[in-house]
């Protein structure tokens, strides 16, 4: 059988396709003198993505978590993230709201420790298309978001910041 140069091409171009992204992973640093840092990641399921989370250095209380719409924390303030992650325009809401955010993701609720964790499977989130999360901010703030003020949530300063990543599939 002979093969064209297109046929070639083709094998090649299939052959050095990149497998899909099935895990990511933010780090989280502090901004300012927060002392703020952990971990988030995110798993895909058939469900959507697992998100879990294990941030410390917070004051005991709730804090709005939430995908930034730019994976830029080099601000102070951490401003360069840019707003909440919304490619479709909706208003701001909880993680399980039908009409939402791509990025809210509701709330960690930190021990007299400072260590909050996370894990729930949101189904709005993903890695390829519109709603892809890969390249956003992940920004943890001050304050509880309270799931209903536009179009944030009023929760507050930023506290940490770490960047969506491609991670290592189990």
């Amino acid at each position: 059988m002979k093969l064209t140069p297109f046929a070639i091409l083709a094998a090649a171009a299939a052959a050095a396709a990149p497998a899909p992204v099935t895990k990511a992973v933010a780090v989280l640093s502090p901004l300012g003198s927060s002392g703020v840092s952990g971990s988030v990641t995110f798993t895909k399921v058939a469900e959507g993505v697992r998100v879990s989370a294990r941030i410390s250095g917070l004051k005991e209380g709730v804090h709005g978590f939430h995908v930034h719409e730019f994976g830029d924390c080099s601000a102070p303030d951490g401003a360069s993230a840019g707003g909440h992650f919304n490619p479709g325009g909706e208003p701001h809401a909880g993680p399980h709201d039908a009409a939402r955010h791509t990025g809210d993701m509701g709330n960690v609720t930190a021990g007299a420790d400072g260590v909050a964790t996370l894990d729930y499977v949101d189904a709005r989130a993903g890695f390829e298309g519109p709603n892809s999360i890969l390249g956003r901010g992940v920004i943890v703030h001050a304050n509880a978001d309270d799931l209903k003020t536009q179009p944030t949530g009023n929760a507050g300063g930023r506290v940490g910041c770490g960047v969506v990543g491609t991670a290592k599939a189990d």
